[in-house]
């Protein structure tokens, strides 16, 4: 059964709702059945590269809410974030341009390292105190190391902003196929979609109902056309 998450580096829901659904995920009896692939999309696709701004005066602009609203609002994700045993810091984080670290996530994704970039891209942005936006491409490539990357192949793709453009934006329009106007959004098995960072319980129902679902094969089978096997191909008689 394969599991699609469209998520975003800059949203906390997709954080904490990862975390959730790992822990259903963890609990699943076919787990080791179950492939999870992370799909592109950027909450702010027309931000400008180097448009990095604090976190409370991109929600205050964005919503038109006070700054106390604002930070009452990251307050209350560090407890959800807390809950699920993730570090989140409620103070000084920043906000800007995704879509690098979209790209670069395919490039993991090439090379099976795919989970292990997006948690550590999660925890840079969310848990850490130093910018995961201001620092730059350097910064990007130190992270990506750590999730078992080629620096130098990282870095050819960050020098290149043609490099795997094409896969971050067919995922968005898949998103936008599928009806996902927001993230996390979950796909299982193309049957089953589950929206926002849902209780690892609703976690728990939907891959138990999407694994029920799954459509034995049905074999069409006329009889007697020949076929290869382990033991070898049949050898026609006449």
């Amino acid at each position: 059964m394969r599991v699609e998450i469209w998520s975003d580096i800059a949203c906390p829901w997709c954080y904490v709702g990862k975390a959730r659904f790992e822990k259903a995920l963890a609990a699943f009896p076919h787990r080791d059945e179950v492939e999870v692939v992370h799909r592109s999309f950027e909450l702010d696709p027309g931000r400008a590269k180097d448009d990095v701004q604090p976190v409370l005066a991109m929600l205050t602009k964005k919503y038109g809410m006070s700054e106390a609203q604002a930070q009452a609002g990251e307050d209350n994700l560090g407890a959800q974030a807390a809950a699920e045993g993730l570090d989140y810091q409620t103070r000084g984080r920043d906000h800007g341009n995704t879509f690098d670290m979209h790209r670069l996530l395919h490039l993991a994704k090439e090379q099976g390292r795919q989970d292990e970039l997006i948690q550590i891209l999660y925890r840079a942005n969310f848990a850490e105190e130093r910018s995961l936006f201001i620092e730059g491409a350097e910064r990007l490539v130190e992270l990506a190391v750590e999730a078992g990357l080629d620096a130098a192949a990282v870095r050819d793709v960050l020098a290149d902003p043609a490099r795997y453009a094409d896969e971050v934006r067919a995922d968005e329009r898949e998103a936008a196929q599928l009806g996902a106007n927001g993230v996390p959004f979950f796909v299982l098995d193309r049957k089953y979609g589950v929206s926002g960072a849902q209780p690892a319980e609703v976690f728990t129902q939907a891959l138990s109902q999407a694994w029920g679902a799954r459509s034995p094969l049905k074999l069409i089978d006329e009889g007697g056309a020949e076929a290869c096997g382990p033991d070898g191909c049949a050898v026609p008689q006449h």
